[in-house]
């Protein structure tokens, strides 16, 4: 943990939109140590503890009432294993935190999976997870889909997520730039959820915060129609995260509002949290956890699921890699032709 205290101020806010007719958006905003996930006053402004905070943004698809359902379960069963397993873990190290985080989304996606086999009513349900968590003076995120984490430092917003997307795709292997990628009309493909498969290969990243950082996670309602530059203006014209929710879906509803519309907005201060050293050291980075450290030990618990970067492939998985190399491979045509 840290020397000095860290402190945040935090607000979720979510909308339907102007074209919807349910909202299928969900997020969570939890103080672990106090064991309270609410946006009561004592949650929207607390000191971090000695178990951490937990912020999550869940975007659910599936028709009907099915993505509603995905996202809360999505958003409930992660809290709930963080609630109970983290904060009774013998081990109180970055480390475990880290690896409960992402056992925690693995787990939840277990039971999206079983629950729609059980229920054909709701079968290929699915949701997205934002997950950030907020250990001593660092932040973890673990990350499905396309929900998205931004932080804004200075004059700076920066991404701190990869969209788990066909157009993220493309960028990274050169063959679209990023204005492209968010100007195209198949930037809503996403190549993972919780729910539609037995497995997940969970992104799991990490940030060092720095005094009056301010970490804003949202639905892609938002990101699809708000630019990075207009982030960092708005948060500069309202500095409480409550004002900074409701402008920047205000905003998103002024283009349309075509999809639901959810976001979380935390700042953080405190004497254990260094000054900044402008932008520097920020942005999308791998949380690789030492190599000594035993996240499968028997004596801390539950270790989850194996682990979806498994050599040993399902059908199910070998059946979506294939489909996504189809894609890929189609795409790339249509967009030789194109040029």
């Amino acid at each position: 943990m840290t020397n000095g205290s860290v402190r945040v101020s935090v607000f979720g806010k979510t909308d339907l939109g102007r074209t919807r007719d349910h909202n299928e958006d969900t997020f969570l905003v939890a103080d672990l140590s106090s064991g309270n996930a609410s946006l009561q006053p004592e949650v929207r402004n607390h000191a971090i503890g000695p178990r951490g905070s937990l912020f999550m943004v869940a975007d659910g698809m599936g028709g009907a009432a099915a993505g509603e359902l995905a996202s809360a379960m999505a958003a409930d069963h992660i809290y709930r294993h963080m609630a109970s397993h983290w904060v009774q873990d013998r081990s109180s190290s970055p480390e475990r935190f880290a690896f409960r985080m992402k056992e925690a989304v693995e787990l939840a996606n277990d039971q999206l999976y079983s629950y729609a086999r059980e229920h054909p009513e709701v079968r290929g349900m699915g949701t997205t997870v934002t997950a950030a968590g907020v250990f001593g003076r660092d932040l973890y995120l673990a990350q499905i889909g396309d929900s998205r984490a931004y932080l804004i430092r200075g004059a700076e917003a920066i991404q701190l997520t990869k969209d788990q997307s066909l157009m993220q795709r493309l960028v990274d292997a050169g063959e679209l730039t990023e204005d492209e990628a968010e100007q195209s009309e198949r930037r809503n493909i996403i190549l993972q959820a919780l729910g539609p498969d037995p497995r997940v290969k969970v992104d799991l990243t990490y940030q060092p915060i720095r005094q009056r950082d301010v970490l804003i996670i949202c639905s892609d309602g938002l990101s699809g129609l708000v630019r990075r530059e207009e982030l960092v203006q708005l948060a500069a014209k309202y500095p409480e995260p409550q004002g900074l929710c409701g402008s920047l879906i205000d905003l998103a509803n002024e283009r349309g509002g075509p999809d639901n519309i959810t976001v979380i907005v935390a700042r953080f201060e405190g004497d254990g949290l260094p000054e900044p050293d402008g932008a520097k050291g920020a942005g999308y980075q791998t949380y690789l956890p030492p190599s000594s450290t035993k996240t499968t030990d028997p004596s801390a618990g539950p270790a989850g699921p194996p682990d979806a970067s498994d050599s040993t492939l399902s059908l199910d998985r070998l059946r979506n890699l294939g489909l996504i190399a189809i894609l890929l491979g189609v795409l790339m045509l249509l967009l030789a032709v194109w040029r």
